[in-house]
């Protein structure tokens, strides 16, 4: 596994903070995702700035499995990331790929890392553009496999990574 990068979320996997993403993310309710932009909006623009002439942020949200995504109406993770990026002028590069699995809840950290193995992908399609500050997103860290396998997908492309930024974390 690559060396990891500074990881944030904004709030814990509870409450009323755990109602709002399960609503965006199982209950297809896209009315949440400008709401949820606007919060990672905040996270980005509190992260380490590198100072005034630092170069622009882009975001690589972290994916969803195909299947996963048509019964959620479609990728929520880069639905946000494209939310917080209008709002602050970041980019976002869908460079990750994630092909077959099973769904992860109720997985242990063991066997989420089993379950990603050669299905993460790097897009070259969606190759962040050069020069920027890359940022991996995600809607909750839970054992931070997902994360990791996303920055080592990430590195082993050439592109680095600065930060993983997530909305929640189940710790």
């Amino acid at each position: 596994m690559a060396a990891l990068v500074p990881a944030y979320a904004l709030a814990r996997y509870t409450g009323a903070a755990r109602r709002i993403l399960i609503a965006c993310k199982e209950r297809c309710r896209r009315d949440v995702a400008p709401f949820l932009g606007r919060v990672l909006a905040a996270g980005l623009t509190a992260l380490p700035s590198g100072g005034p002439r630092a170069s622009p942020w882009c975001l690589v949200p972290a994916p969803s499995r195909r299947i996963a995504s048509r019964v959620r109406g479609g990728p929520h993770v880069q639905r946000i990331a494209s939310e917080a990026a209008r709002l602050t002028g970041a980019y976002v590069a869908p460079a990750l790929v994630l092909k077959g699995g099973r769904d992860a809840v109720g997985l242990s950290r063991a066997e989420r890392t089993a379950n990603l193995e050669g299905r993460l992908r790097f897009a070259a399609a969606g190759r962040p553009p050069p020069g920027t500050r890359v940022v991996v997103v995600d809607d909750v860290i839970t054992t931070g496999v997902t994360s990791a396998a996303c920055v080592t997908a990430l590195k082993n492309a050439g592109v680095p990574v600065v930060a993983v930024l997530a909305l929640l974390a189940t710790v």
